[in-house]
């Protein structure tokens, strides 16, 4: 790994935690307006309450900083473990609704959870790996 490659590390770290932060808070509030909205029937008094909706500005604020935050880590950070890491707000959402909002854990979400996860191992590895230098 080059100096140049290593003193990137902390700026991915940083903008991969700030990726799935905004991806999830952007998730949970979609899931309160949603809830609080609900039944959706699509008439100009339900989206007048979908716009009113305070949690629909949490969605919007955590999409414009999932947007800004992936455009500028996409200038730089490896395409392969950068797609797999975009997608880990699946998981954070699925913790966070579990612990702070009792919702049940099903087998099939851990499986999901941890297949998730062990991809984007695998991506980080191998892209590791591709960035090393071949040892004559």
């Amino acid at each position: 790994m080059s100096a140049g490659q290593a003193s990137m590390r902390p700026f991915y770290l940083i903008g991969f935690l700030l990726l799935v932060a905004f991806d999830t808070a952007a998730q949970i509030g979609f899931k309160f307006a949603a809830t609080n909205t609900s039944p959706a029937t699509f008439s100009p008094e339900w989206i007048f309450s979908v716009i009113c909706e305070k949690w629909s500005y949490l969605s919007l604020a955590g999409y414009l900083g999932a947007f800004i935050t992936w455009m500028t880590l996409l200038k730089t950070a490896p395409i392969g473990p950068a797609f797999a890491a975009s997608h880990l707000e699946v998981v954070t959402v699925l913790i966070v609704c579990v612990t702070w909002l009792h919702e049940k854990l099903t087998l099939p979400q851990i499986i999901g959870s941890l297949l998730i996860v062990g991809g984007i191992i695998l991506f980080a590895v191998a892209e590791a790996e591709i960035e090393e230098p071949a040892h004559v």
